[in-house]
């Protein structure tokens, strides 16, 4: 919890202010007990009515005072705490996109959004909590005991009895819920993350009639969280009647030793009736640190979760300046690059060696698993390669800094995402700056023209999150756009051509050639009849290149393209395939 202060150092002054209101509100309330056992020694038991007016306003004057400081620091430890959660979830959310693939894979999405949410709101509830209660109570307890004692010392044991039994209950309650809030913030996690894959799959859940399953499987998580909360809540709910009979009690000691001493001298009226008041305030003081106390462990759990995803150390380090000039003629390069996943004991790339020239396409193909989309995904340094380098434009990616690498690549992935906002606004999602005219040439470019065309509102027409109210097709078709309209020297496309029909897949690739004459081209498919017309075909087989060539010398040269082939067509087609091949 205490790593986190550090995001409460911009506001230093807004908790200077909030701690001198907080004295300013604790002395005005401590001295009216004082005030009151002053106008009823010596005013009310003697009839000095001048003397209760004077110290009446006196008291007035420092309810006003003890207001105003309330307010103040009321005011500023809402604003404080909530800029302070603010910060933290910024600091999360920006921890979070500079992850590479590796380190995502050490926090599901549904844990991350919980730490994003959840967890940030704990933290700042208990955090308001501490700077309303972590100077006040101590004040309020440190003089209103000195009052207290100095007022009425024959009563001064009262406090003790009434303190040592708050701080029993409070021990008591957090022993009983400290190991259940861990436990708690992981079932929220389980519960975000079943909710979450049924929204994204509700699809597939209903093709295959599973909607019972899934509503069992949140009902026993949605059940496991009921009765966790149930357990924390009737702990915490005993701290309300158990505070009460402390406090009663403790009223009630002070009358009945109050009177019994009144019997013996009635001046003492006034001392019982403020130390009566002081002793409010100390059980009260402990009451707030107790309550601090029991939800401080909750958030400190919180705390931990949320300074995990800040703690760690992303395993690509990126370099603040571009060590280097790349080539002005595009280029993707590998040389004896291997890749295996932490943890994982065989490598899903080996010794993997090609260039890619400017002009030309460059198609990856092989049977799943074999590494296409893990070797594409090294090119925008989305992995980092175990051995070997590879090289964008004669420079190694390890040299470039981020921004430059990426201005370089339009990065195409095999499911197309878009963003909630508008066609235009997805299209000119990696080219903020570009023009109308520009958007319009890259969705014609991308054939998704036609269908934008037909929409209400055109290119201002909506985009759901997640591109839910578009088909695959268009979705894919927009993805494309979007690269496109980056004007990139490389441009990567994995698997993208997999949701268009072959008519708009065989058009697509024809239009290209205009934006692609001096790029680089990199295609990962499973239609050979996407990759036929590549420069150069790169054949892979469990991570291995065991081909490299144009589509017909990989037919009379390697058999795994061959079987490949082979799947793909009618045994007619293959024969007259190999017959080109072999003329």
């Amino acid at each position: 919890m205490f790593k986190l202060m550090r995001f409460l150092k911009p506001y230093w002054w807004q908790v200077i202010i909030l701690l001198l209101s907080t004295a300013v509100q604790v002395y005005t309330t401590l001295m009216l007990p004082a005030l009151m056992a002053d106008i009823i020694n010596n005013g009310i038991v003697v009839g000095n009515t001048d003397y209760i007016w004077m110290v009446g306003l006196q008291m007035i004057g420092m309810a006003i005072l003890s207001a105003g400081g309330s307010l103040v620091s009321a005011y500023f430890a809402a604003w404080v705490g909530t800029s302070y959660a603010r910060d933290i979830r910024e600091a999360v959310f920006t921890k979070i996109i500079s992850f590479n693939l590796v380190d995502l894979k050490n926090f599901s999405t549904a844990s991350l959004l919980t730490r994003t949410t959840n967890d940030v709101n704990q933290v700042q509830m208990v955090t308001l909590m501490m700077l309303n209660i972590m100077l006040r109570a101590p004040l309020f307890l440190i003089i209103s005991v000195i009052m207290a004692i100095t007022t009425a010392p024959d009563m001064s044991w009262i406090i003790v009895v009434g303190a040592v039994a708050i701080l029993g209950s409070a021990i008591l309650i957090m022993s009983l819920v400290m190991p259940k809030f861990k436990l708690f913030q992981e079932l929220i996690d389980k519960v975000t993350l079943v909710t979450r894959e049924n929204l994204t799959g509700l699809r597939v859940v209903r093709a295959f009639d599973n909607e019972k399953i899934e509503k069992k499987k949140f009902k026993k998580q949605n059940d496991r969280l009921t009765k966790l909360l149930i357990y924390i809540d009737r702990i915490l709910e005993l701290q309300n009647p158990l505070i009460n009979i402390i406090f009663n009690g403790t009223t009630l000691l002070c009358s009945w030793i109050g009177i019994s001493l009144l019997s013996k001298d009635f001046a003492y009226l006034g001392n019982m009736t403020a130390f009566a008041q002081y002793v409010g305030h100390v059980m009260m003081s402990f009451l707030m640190m107790s309550m601090l106390f029991v939800m401080l462990p909750r958030a400190n759990v919180s705390a931990r979760r949320i300074n995990e995803v800040l703690g760690t150390t992303t395993k690509i380090k990126w370099r603040d300046k571009t060590n280097g000039v790349p080539e002005k003629t595009a280029s993707v390069e590998f040389k004896n690059v291997d890749f295996c996943y932490p943890e994982a004991s065989e490598k899903v790339l080996d010794n993997v060696s090609f260039k890619a020239e400017a002009g030309k396409t460059t198609a990856f193909i092989g049977s799943t698993g074999s590494g296409k989309s893990t070797l594409i995904n090294l090119v925008p340094r989305f992995y980092e390669a175990s051995s070997g380098e590879v090289f964008i434009n004669g420079l190694s990616v390890s040299d470039y800094e981020k921004k430059d690498l990426m201005k370089h690549i339009g990065f195409v992935p095999q499911r197309g995402m878009l963003f909630a906002g508008t066609v235009k606004s997805n299209i000119k999602f990696g080219a903020p700056e570009a023009s109308d005219e520009q958007v319009h040439k890259a969705a014609r470019i991308a054939q998704a023209e036609s269908f934008i065309e037909k929409l209400p509102k055109k290119y201002n027409s909506p985009i759901s999150q997640g591109g839910t109210n578009v088909s695959g097709g268009q979705k894919q078709r927009l993805s494309i756009a979007r690269a496109i309209c980056k004007n990139p020297d490389i441009f990567v496309f994995d698997d993208a051509f997999s949701a268009l029909d072959m008519k708009t897949d065989a058009k697509l690739r024809e239009a290209l050639k205009e934006v692609t004459e001096s790029a680089v081209v990199l295609i990962v498919a499973q239609r050979v009849s996407t990759i036929k017309d590549a420069d150069q075909i790169v054949v892979l087989n469990n991570g291995r290149v065991v081909g490299k060539g144009r589509h017909l010398e990989l037919l009379k040269s390697c058999k795994v393209y061959q079987e490949i082939v082979k799947s793909q067509y009618s045994e007619r087609e293959f024969k007259a395939e190999m017959r080109r091949a072999h003329a």
